[in-house]
């Protein structure tokens, strides 16, 4: 109707008449306020610089357009790390230790063989007074002193044949030694606490109130011998490769094993982490779909006898671990667990290279037999 009010035109909507008055991209706006009479009239040349001789070659190889004006670049230096972020401190000088307080890491002032090194949170899990975790919260509270000095950092590197370490003003030397032997379910972790709440090892130790490192590992699926101790000393020489320590595992392979493929578990296979040690392998039957027999092994590899099984295209149903050195199962059910006697001590002991035969033949108590262990357990 004529009295209905002009529509509005959307801002972002153009019209065929925008459309003709767009203007070219290459005049200026200056020209689009002329009058009607003007005429267009084109650019006038720019004044440029003349090229500086010294940029002559850097710019011989520009457009003779950009060549007119070109400017000289300018090198920026950017300011040294020492400059920015020492504070006015060289950066070869050492900043001071805070008074009183072990920096992390830095050994104290102990002489005796690097190997000897321990961290402080280490040397106390392996003493017997807790696992590690409750370690590194001692210390953290104040409540561990080394050589007389206040030590507040778990990574503190201590020597645990020369310093003196106490906590809550008593060594920590004068705790009783013990040594366990378990015989391990399948199932259960070899760890202290496990965040999903599985089973571990230390749900059967029953008992006994003190803390026990185990020596070496066994994985959920394996079950058998496992040692438990809060000797430090004793337990780092057992796990130390050196020291060569035969473990006896019975195995059920998933295949049929051939000649030639137990021929290659005892004369070493080709590991991830490098080709293993010969062991020492009897066939004690095959079935019709699987091979049983007991293998020696004088490593601690991580999974070391399943994945020899897996390098020879087969894999371990069941694995047992029947001897530990002089060690056995002997009259020790399954879930159950007894204390060393000393003379068992004594004969870990005294294997510093490797135990003999002769020391394992003289154990007072039996040795189970293989091929009986072999059919019923692992």
């Amino acid at each position: 109707m004529k009295n209905d009010p002009p529509k509005k035109r959307h801002p972002l909507k153009r019209t065929a008449t925008d459309a003709s008055q767009s203007r070219p991209s290459s005049f200026k706006r200056s020209q689009y306020n002329r009058t009607a009479g003007d005429s267009l009239q084109s650019r006038p040349p720019s004044k440029r610089p003349p090229i500086n001789p010294r940029n002559a070659k850097s710019t011989a190889n520009l457009p003779s357009r950009d060549r007119e004006g070109a400017v000289p670049p300018t090198k920026i230096t950017p300011p040294q790390s020492s400059q920015r972020f020492s504070r006015n401190r060289p950066s070869n000088k050492p900043r001071k230790p805070i008074p009183n307080r072990p920096s992390a890491g830095t050994p104290p002032t102990s002489k005796g063989p690097k190997e000897l090194l321990k961290t402080l949170d280490r040397i106390l899990s392996k003493s017997g007074l807790g696992s590690r975790t409750e370690a590194r919260s001692w210390i953290g509270t104040g409540r561990v002193r080394v050589n007389g000095l206040l030590v507040q950092t778990p990574d503190y590197w201590v020597n645990p044949k020369t310093d003196k370490i106490l906590l809550d003003d008593k060594p920590i030397d004068l705790v009783e030694r013990r040594y366990v032997l378990l015989n391990k379910p399948k199932g259960y972790l070899t760890t202290y606490k496990d965040p999903e709440n599985r089973p571990t090892v230390y749900d059967l130790l029953t008992g006994i109130d003190q803390f026990l490192s185990t020596v070496g590992r066994l994985d959920l699926d394996t079950s058998g011998l496992l040692l438990l101790t809060n000797d430090n000393d004793l337990a780092e020489a057992i796990t130390n490769p050196a020291y060569k320590l035969e473990k006896t595992y019975l195995v059920k392979s998933a295949t049929l094993l051939t000649d030639d493929q137990l021929n290659q578990l005892r004369q070493g296979v080709e590991l991830e982490d490098g080709r293993t040690r010969p062991a020492q392998l009897e066939l004690i039957r095959q079935s019709e779909k699987h091979t049983f027999f007991e293998i020696t092994i004088t490593e601690g590899r991580n999974r070391q006898v399943r994945r020899m099984l897996e390098a020879v295209q087969s894999r371990a149903l069941k694995l047992v671990r029947v001897k530990l050195g002089p060690l056995d199962l002997a009259g020790l059910p399954i879930g159950t667990w007894r204390d060393l006697t000393e003379a068992e001590v004594a004969r870990l002991a005294s294997g510093k290279i490797r135990p003999n035969a002769k020391a394992s033949a003289e154990s007072a108590a039996p040795e189970p037999s293989a091929k009986t262990l072999g059919d019923t357990t692992g």
